[in-house]
């Protein structure tokens, strides 16, 4: 599909916050597109900027301290950037809607199941009340929670994880949206549950034709979920292409070092890779360069001095590395190391 019927925009988006006086990008200059019932990953380490940046088309960013600096946010066309609360909260839960990371914090704790999917369905439909209780039962039903008479009724600490997470999607999915986002929609899960929960998600999206924004670490679930991945560093989207180049001709040393990360089945080694050093804070984000100099096992003299910027290096491939021969100034021939 063309970038023009794109359901999601997001376009130079620059986030951040307020700490102690000081304005600091927790994202920076980020761009990608989510196209119909399309499945999007947003990966990286934590501290990365993926939550921030869900937390900015949702426009649920803190009040006291965040903001959105500049950028697009085009859902449909519509700039989600310029929306009164009032406005957003038309298009939360009925046009897009969002499973948080985790859903004991997430669902509120004094009140009933049935409530909290009743709210949503009340808040967008004009159904009366029987009749949105009656839909939230099947809504549980649908997300296999088979006793769905009894936890209408119940509270989010009678509930194990799993239960938990299903409840969410259950009230993600309540107004049809077009658009899901997960953030870590399985971290809290042990391995038996996470597979049922994103089997799950796999059949609701196919069912349902909605597109889906998934935040995670997990490339496992990259794999498993994904039709197009972006890598994203220090606030900044190093990498972005199909899932299949991405795990089969990964470019950016950032993305290679993750997928090194990965324990083989086939390997026996006494110690596994990982990446020296961590994502620098807000406060210490390097003012010129790549972002991922100082972790980099292929970085150059030029890589301090020089800022990278996201080209492709072939149709449907960017990435953001001046080892590659792209659209950017100042990029070098392709090196492999």
């Amino acid at each position: 599909m063309s970038k023009n019927h794109a359901l999601l925009e997001i376009k130079d988006l620059h986030t951040g916050f307020d700490i102690g006086g000081e304005f600091h990008h927790a994202v920076k200059g980020v761009s990608f597109d989510v196209n119909p019932k399309e499945v999007v990953c947003v990966v990286g380490e934590s501290g990365c900027g993926k939550s921030v940046m869900s937390l900015s088309v949702m426009k649920l960013l803190p009040k006291h301290n965040g903001k959105i600096d500049k950028g697009e946010i085009l859902f449909n066309g519509k700039n989600l950037a310029d929306l009164s609360e009032k406005e957003m909260n038309r298009v939360r839960g009925k046009d897009i809607s969002m499973i948080f990371q985790e859903p004991m914090t997430a669902l509120n704790p004094v009140l009933t199941i049935g409530f909290q999917l009743d709210e949503v369905l009340l808040n967008h439909s004009k159904a009366s009340k029987e009749q949105v209780r009656k839909k939230s039962i099947q809504l549980l039903k649908d997300v296999g929670i088979s006793r769905s008479e009894q936890v209408v009724h119940e509270y989010p600490h009678q509930l194990s994880g799993g239960m938990r997470q299903r409840v969410m999607i259950a009230i993600a999915i309540a107004c049809e949206p077009a658009l899901l986002i997960a953030d870590e929609p399985t971290t809290a899960l042990d391995v038996t549950v996470q597979a049922q929960i994103l089997e799950l998600m796999k059949k609701i999206q196919d069912d349902k034709g909605m597109a889906v924004l998934m935040i995670t670490h997990d490339l496992g679930v990259v794999a498993e979920m994904a039709d197009k991945v972006v890598v994203m560093y220090a606030g900044q989207v190093v990498e972005q292409s199909d899932v299949d180049r991405i795990f089969h001709d990964p470019k950016h040393p950032y993305t290679r070092a993750l997928l090194d990360s990965i324990p083989k089945m086939e390997e026996r080694v006494d110690e596994l890779n990982t990446i020296k050093g961590i994502v620098p804070s807000l406060k210490n984000m390097p003012q010129q360069g790549c972002r991922f100099v100082d972790r980099c096992p292929s970085a150059m003299p030029e890589c301090k001095q020089i800022d990278p910027q996201l080209g492709e290096t072939n149709k449907g491939h960017a990435v953001r590395c001046l080892l590659y021969e792209t659209s950017q100034p100042g990029a070098k021939t392709e090196v492999r190391s």
